[in-house]
């Protein structure tokens, strides 16, 4: 792999030290979050982003620790779900701090939402808009708009969203079913790394608020969604850099008249505070003219890394004891189950200590988001991946 990077690239050497500390009596694979850097991810994106209001993709990492850590920093949630909804309620959090983000959802899901005091629902078709007239009354809707995710490594396109003239007509029918048209969403891609794509994103906004506004409907609110970056192999741009540039698409079409924004931050508030730690299971060779050793972690696609899926989450990883680069050998990695799919990484070569042995310990970083509220609940009775926080 070219480039190797080294540990220090992610994590101080006390905060690595500390990682092993902890896991010293504990059974692999876990994750552990670090409740600061999680502070830290939020406190960033505030800074260089004042004129937002954050909602949280709880789906991301929906750790109760996590929750109560960004609810003391005062901000708010998006829900998928209404066991994410119950969840919430059930650490005191206020209804009036959610929306309601999946535009897929049961008509009973939509009634209990609202009986629970959610009044903010994001859609994307006719039938979902009905729903929601039905079961939630008064209830403010955003209409989320078709993205591609060009230029994401975790794409969303295709299953969520509309095309602009399908949301205009949505727009028009909302008042007639006793809603308020309250704005317009859209997601650029999970991990993207072209920050052109929110200019784009942001250009539709603008037609349909001037479109809309013809029609006598004022639309007050753009949900950014997410999108902004945690730090894997791959470089991209810092929060500073995206944010100062959302702001410039944002002033080039809203002038000094910028509505309410929303921004639903996940990975890039979660991901960079996570470390999966795991354990090399088995080490073997395909054959002896084999230049290449596979290495069989603990913990796989179906244990939380399933966004190694077509090798898209290049996560950054490491060994106990980092060699300088002639000790380093390229390594074909996957996991312990009983799935032919469960390989992470065979095209893309790992560079890891070619003394590797079985029941090391291997340390994958950036792996706060989309890890454990992946992994499955119990493929070959392998429970899911156990989560621990701390502050260090």
């Amino acid at each position: 792999m070219e480039n190797q990077p080294d540990i220090s690239d992610y994590l101080q050497p006390q905060e690595f030290e500390n990682i092993k500390k902890f896991g010293e009596d504990k059974k692999t694979p876990f994750l552990l979050i670090n409740l600061n850097k999680v502070e830290e991810k939020y406190d960033e994106l505030q800074h260089n982003l004042p004129y937002a209001k954050i909602y949280y993709a709880v789906k991301a990492n929906p750790d109760n620790e996590i929750i109560k850590a960004l609810a003391d920093k005062g901000s708010n949630f998006d829900v998928a779900t209404i066991f994410e909804l119950d969840q919430l309620l059930s650490l005191g959090i206020s209804p009036e701090k959610m929306s309601f983000g999946n535009t897929i959802k049961k008509e009973q899901d939509i009634a209990y939402a609202y009986e629970k005091g959610i009044r903010l629902f994001a859609t994307d078709s006719e039938s979902d808009l009905n729903k929601i007239g039905r079961q939630a009354p008064g209830s403010k809707v955003f209409f989320r708009l078709l993205a591609d995710g060009s230029g994401a490594d975790w794409p969303l396109s295709r299953k969520f969203g509309a095309h602009p003239d399908m949301i205009f007509r949505l727009a028009l029918k909302t008042k007639k079913l006793n809603l308020i048209p309250y704005g317009l969403s859209f997601h650029v891609g999970s991990q993207q790394r072209d920050i052109g794509q929110w200019d784009d994103a942001i250009a539709q906004c603008k037609y349909l608020f001037d479109s809309l506004e013809d029609a006598d409907i004022s639309l007050k609110m753009i949900n950014l969604g997410g999108g902004l970056p945690s730090d894997y192999l791959q470089p991209t741009n810092s929060i500073e850099i995206y944010t100062k540039e959302i702001t410039r698409f944002l002033k080039e079409d809203f002038g000094e008249n910028i509505p309410e924004i929303l921004i639903e931050p996940g990975r890039s508030i979660a991901g960079d505070a996570g470390t999966i730690v795991s354990e090399v299971v088995l080490i073997s060779q395909k054959s002896t003219s084999n230049h290449y050793s596979w290495i069989y972690l603990d913990v796989g696609m179906f244990g939380g890394l399933i966004e190694t899926i077509n090798e898209s989450i290049k996560y950054p990883i490491f060994t106990n004891e980092q060699k300088t680069k002639e000790n380093l050998g390229e390594v074909i990695l996957a996991g312990p189950t009983c799935d032919s799919m469960d390989i992470l990484y065979e095209n893309f070569r790992y560079n890891l200590d070619k003394n590797l042995k079985e029941k090391d310990r291997v340390y994958i970083l950036t792996a706060g988001a989309y890890t454990a509220s992946y992994s499955s609940i119990n493929f070959n009775g392998i429970p899911p991946l156990k989560t621990y926080t701390t502050r260090f």
